[in-house]
């Protein structure tokens, strides 16, 4: 993949917002628990990053994948990663299905206002019984009439404390497994929707992720995007869309991670020369930034495949699986090689090191993408 000037430029402005939006407030925001998410996202609105690839009717850039990528590998390089998530939720987790399958009116009461960064959007799938295993979603959907009368509980929803409207994965059938549940758009001023509680977490703690309730919410059935029974199969494109997000994310996160630490290792003495002169850790060092590459080179190659109009799941469940691993390495290794003070708050490496345990779990947990993959090879995962 070659990249033109546009493409240059363009990472050149993302890198400024990171550098001038977020991160001179992120140990603040760290230290609060939270982010003013309609605050920034109106910032990114304004730069067009939450609606790279959209139609540009809707207020989108109408830019190729690749815009995109770019786009999340800078994000990564945010000092806060719950920053950084929340903004992939707004525009590859929570808008995709409704780009691709909403109607004009869905398109221009929620897609609109998300792109703009005048509203915050989640998706809520997780729910506290079933983790990764979508299809044993209990939240349930009710016809009444012209209606969805929705009940139900979902659980660690990013952006749900402060999300305006929600892309809802919800049963509206009687039928097993995934058969009968679709996707529906639900404003969260609706009577009946409340946040139970906003979840401590290890990292990511700038981001807010929640506990949502459904009690008899009554939307519109014309809020269901696409075909009523279809969400699952819609889900499963979309979580596709997601993964990649995290992967190339990963890409940014890491580069820094081992910016940081190369420099901190060349200016470190310790028995009579610097850390980097130690050939273990300048070795490590290189194999890491080597792996960084590696998934950067399968990451550009799934992009293209995806411009291309090709099936990337098993190329995207390869990136999130590397991707999760990778970033966990790294950071214990930056830890590592700061020795005490890496340790301390006050050094990045401790809150780098929280945060990205995360990229193991959610989006599809390292054991979901071993059995997706396990199962296009073949074997009975």
């Amino acid at each position: 993949m070659r990249f033109t000037d546009d493409h240059d430029d363009f990472r050149a402005s993302v890198r400024h917002f990171v550098d001038t939006a977020v991160n001179p407030f992120a140990d603040e925001w760290e230290r609060q628990g939270a982010f003013p998410a309609h605050e920034v996202f109106a910032k990114a609105g304004e730069q067009g990053l939450l609606g790279i690839e959209y139609d540009p009717a809707y207020g989108g850039l109408g830019a190729d994948h690749a815009f995109q990528m770019i786009a999340c590998e800078e994000f990564g390089r945010m000092n806060s990663a719950g920053v950084s998530m929340a903004l992939g939720v707004q525009s590859m987790m929570a808008t995709p299905s409704l780009a691709t399958h909403g109607t004009p009116e869905q398109k221009a009461e929620f897609l609109a206002p998300a792109i703009a960064g005048t509203a915050v959007a989640a998706i809520a799938v997780t729910e506290p019984d079933t983790g990764s295993d979508v299809a044993r979603l209990r939240t349930r959907a009710r016809r009444d009439g012209d209606d969805w009368v929705i009940s139900g509980r979902k659980m660690f929803i990013t952006n749900g404390a402060q999300a305006d409207w929600i892309c809802l994965l919800a049963r509206t059938s009687d039928e097993g497994g995934y058969r009968g549940i679709s996707q529906i758009l639900v404003p969260t001023k609706t009577p009946g929707f409340s946040v139970s509680r906003t979840l401590d977490k290890l990292g990511n703690r700038s981001s807010d992720t929640a506990e949502l309730v459904f009690d008899d919410v009554r939307v519109p059935v014309a809020n269901t995007i696409g075909e009523a029974g279809r969400g699952f199969q819609q889900q499963m494109v979309q979580f596709v869309v997601e993964r990649m997000f995290a992967a190339y994310a990963a890409v940014g996160q890491c580069d820094k991670a081992l910016e940081q630490t190369r420099q901190f290792v060349a200016e470190r003495s310790v028995f009579g020369g610097t850390l980097a002169s130690k050939q273990y850790v300048a070795f490590r060092l290189t194999e890491l930034q080597a792996q960084v590459d590696l998934l950067r080179s399968h990451n550009r190659e799934t992009c293209e495949a995806r411009m291309a109009g090709e099936d990337i799941t098993r190329m995207a469940s390869v990136a999130k699986l590397t991707a999760g691993r990778l970033a966990r390495e790294v950071a214990d290794t930056c830890l590592q090689f700061h020795g005490g003070m890496g340790y301390i708050e006050e050094t990045w490496t401790s809150r780098f090191f929280r945060d990205a345990r995360i990229g193991s779990i959610g989006g599809g947990a390292d054991e979901v993408m071993l059995q997706v993959l396990a199962r296009l090879d073949g074997l009975p995962a």
